[in-house]
């Protein structure tokens, strides 16, 4: 009976130490729910022989596994013109829809977040979109404080009944920020979950942080993370340039399957079942 007990005592700690602590998170590369995000700067160009894409014609992503698509609104004043495009196409495809939001902190918070929810409802009421929920996400400028994400939060809670996700860069500045805030307003942050992006191992800005589990605790506001943007595309050398993190168990390809092109790809930090029950609990009934 002892033995019995040791083993299941052991089973919890491996489920424990394989969750929210482990570098990369609950899943491999190979099994993470994908989650693609687009601007109007998608589709890029195309750089070797596969399939392509389109904003109405999202079919090759979804043969490759995209679950969930997250198109960005509007950035500061501007908003973007391809947004309503993609969220048809994703809906075409039966993927999950989500929006982002770049702000910008010179601009009201407020008013960018309204702006945001305001640009949403018309896109569905034009487009004559049928999902019932859409994920909302605050694109954080690393210029922004603490305060700024935080009053971003209550503000979106207070127009949809709903907290946003938060996506942050890895900027040394903005955690530095973050970490020393009041915890009163980390208490108001860490209600949001937390996406984040780290597309390498090595920094020489962090040098320290080598993994998604570095990346969050040296924000020192959640536990865990919920989405990784662990393939970037940067503009280099007049193309754009694949930056994919590969290390350690971490080893996906530099571009999505059979993709002819790169592209910002996401990991779910989770099983498909605890992506369906994320995306229920904190998308928008819009």
């Amino acid at each position: 009976m002892l033995r019995l007990h040791a083993f299941i005592l052991l089973i919890i700690l491996c489920i424990t130490s394989c969750g929210t602590s482990a570098p990369f998170g609950k899943s491999s590369h190979k099994t993470a729910p994908t989650i693609i995000n687009v601007s109007s700067y998608d589709p890029k160009e195309r750089q070797r022989k596969g399939r392509g894409y389109t904003p109405l014609d999202q079919s090759a992503l979804k043969a490759n596994g995209a679950l969930a698509l997250i198109a960005r609104a509007g950035k500061g004043y501007d908003l973007d013109s391809k947004c309503s495009y993609f969220l048809v196409g994703a809906e075409r495809q039966g993927m999950k829809l989500g929006a982002y939001y770049f702000l910008k902190p010179h601009i009201s918070i407020k008013a960018q977040a309204e702006r945001f929810v305001a640009r949403m409802s018309a896109i569905k009421r034009a487009r004559g979109l049928r999902t019932a929920e859409i994920l909302m996400v605050g694109d954080i400028d690393t210029k922004c404080t603490a305060a700024h994400i935080a009053t971003f939060i209550q503000h979106m809670e207070r127009l949809t009944g709903k907290t946003p996700v938060i996506y942050l860069e890895n900027s040394a500045p903005l955690i530095e920020r973050l970490a020393n805030s009041d915890e009163r307003t980390k208490k108001i942050i860490r209600r949001a979950p937390y996406w984040l992006a780290l597309y390498s191992n090595t920094n020489k800005a962090n040098p320290h942080i080598k993994t998604p589990r570095d990346l969050t605790k040296a924000y020192d506001i959640w536990d865990s993370w919920a989405i990784w943007q662990y393939g970037g595309v940067f503009w280099e050398n007049r193309r754009s340039a694949p930056k994919v993190y590969r290390h350690g168990a971490w080893q996906p390809s530099r571009y999505f399957g059979n993709m002819d092109r790169p592209m910002e790809r996401n990991a779910f930090n989770g099983s498909h079942a605890e992506f369906e029950a994320f995306w229920k609990k904190y998308a928008w009934r819009w």
